[in-house]
C-alpha cells in the first residue's frame, strides 16, 4: 500500500469515526432528538440541557473514545504519525460534519482534546488541563472548546519552537484543522459571546 494510500484510507476511517453520532443516539436512548433542542448539536454541553448530566457524561466519554481510536487505529494500522494525526483530525471533522446526520454534528472541542491526548499525551494533557481550568473559572463551555482547540494551536506551536521532540510537526498540522473546524463550528457562539448571551454552564 502506498504511503498516499495509507494516508487517505486513515482519513477517510478517521471521519468515519468521528462521524458515529454518539450525542444523537444518548438523546435518542433518552426519548429526544437534541438536534431540536437549545443549540442543536449533538455535544456534550447540549446533550446535558436537553437530556440530562448522566447522558451527556456518556456523550463525552463516547466522543473521548472517537477521537483517541482514530488515533490508535490510524497508527496501529498504518505506522504513519502522519496518518494518526491526520486521521484524529478527520475525527473532528466528522463528529461536527456527521455524514450519518445529514452534515450536522457537535462543535469538536472533546474529540479535538482526546485526539490530540492520543496523539501526544505530553502537549494533549497541558492543553486539556488549561481548557479544563478556562470552563471551571468562565463555566463558558464555547471558550473552553476554542481554548482546547485554537488555544491548543498556540501552545503546540509554543512547544514545537521550544523543545520540537515534544511537540513534532505532525501535531501542528493537527492543530491546525482541528482549530479551523472548531471555530467554524462555534461561529454563533462567538456572536453570542460578543453580545453578551452566551449561556453559561451552571454546575457550580
Amino acid at each position: 500500500m502506498s504511503f498516499a494510500v495509507r494516508v487517505l484510507t486513515a482519513m477517510v476511517l478517521g471521519y468515519l469515526l468521528g462521524s458515529i453520532p454518539v450525542g444523537y443516539i444518548v438523546g435518542r436512548l433518552y426519548g429526544v432528538d437534541v438536534r431540536q433542542h437549545g443549540s442543536g448539536r449533538t455535544g456534550g454541553t447540549n446533550v446535558w440541557r436537553a437530556t440530562g448530566l448522566t447522558a451527556a457524561l456518556i456523550t463525552v466519554l463516547g466522543d473521548i473514545v472517537k477521537g483517541v481510536l482514530a488515533v490508535w487505529l490510524a497508527r496501529a494500522i498504518f505506522g504513519l504519525d502522519l496518518s494518526a494525526a491526520l486521521a484524529g483530525a478527520m475525527a473532528v471533522i466528522g463528529h461536527n460534519w456527521s455524514v450519518f446526520l445529514n452534515f450536522r454534528g457537535g462543535a469538536g472541542g472533546i474529540t479535538s482534546a482526546a485526539g490530540l491526548v492520543a496523539l501526544d499525551p505530553i502537549v494533549g494533557g497541558v492543553v486539556t488541563l488549561i481548557a479544563l481550568l478556562v470552563l471551571y473559572v468562565s463555566r463558558y463551555a464555547s471558550v473552553a472548546t476554542m481554548t482546547a482547540s485554537a488555544g491548543g494551536l498556540i501552545v503546540v506551536v509554543l512547544i514545537h519552537f521550544l523543545a520540537p521532540f515534544l511537540a513534532p510537526t505532525v501535531v501542528i498540522y493537527y492543530s491546525v484543522i482541528v482549530s479551523a473546524a472548531v471555530l467554524w463550528s462555534l461561529r454563533p457562539n462567538i456572536r453570542r459571546l460578543v453580545q453578551g448571551n452566551e449561556r453559561r454552564i451552571t454546575l457550580w
